[in-house]
């Protein structure tokens, strides 16, 4: 049985902060650099100029960041299987990422301040693998999430189901090295099960 979640509308309504937000800083930096410039008696076209470079900046900004983010967000999927969790992305190119629950050590719920002002999350995907060969610790991330408290305990719940007593999942707390040691030992349960196989034949 499969659960298709779609990132919530808010996820839009952030981005657009974001971008005020950036739209901001560069007001204040060509501010800064008009003071700079009144104060050190520099010609007033370089003032004008400053506002010309900070405007453009800013519609460029606009017009390219808005559009794609928008195509992103309308394609962007999560998917919750028995088995895995599937990631659904792209814009031209779409792609659909599978992580398998057996490979999954921990789900961390993140919340930066626009998601606790707009009241939702994104909830991060950890694997061993991806802890040992990537400085990220992440395999994906799914963001924009409304109901990302409840998701988050299914998600973890699952993995506790799913792994074995005396095999259960690490967290992300726990060292590199123990990470590399489950991965091991995935690696040498998949080698007993072709050694089981080759004997059969």
């Amino acid at each position: 049985m499969e659960k298709i979640i779609k990132p919530d509308r808010k996820y839009m309504v952030k981005v657009v902060w974001i971008m005020l937000t950036l739209t901001g800083i560069f007001l204040l930096i060509a501010g800064i650099i008009h003071m700079i410039f009144a104060l050190s008696g520099t010609p007033p076209e370089a003032v004008i100029i400053t506002w010309i470079v900070c405007a453009g900046t800013i519609l460029l900004m606009w017009a390219i960041s808005w559009p794609v983010t928008y195509l992103w967000f309308r394609n962007l999927q999560y998917v919750i299987y028995d088995d895995r969790v599937s990631i659904h992305k792209g814009i031209l190119t779409k792609t659909i990422q599978n992580i398998p629950f057996r490979a999954i050590t921990d789900f961390e719920l993140v919340r930066t301040l626009y998601d606790r002002i707009l009241n939702m999350g994104s909830i991060k995907i950890q694997t061993a693998g991806k802890s040992v060969q990537s400085s990220s610790m992440y395999e994906g991330v799914m963001g924009g999430l409304a109901e990302f408290e409840s998701l988050h305990i299914d998600l973890r719940n699952k993995i506790r189901t799913l792994h074995p007593l005396g095999d259960t999942p690490l967290t992300t707390a726990e060292t590199p090295r123990h990470s590399q040691d489950y991965l091991l030992k995935e690696i040498l349960d998949q080698l007993r099960e072709i050694n089981k196989e080759l004997k059969k034949s």
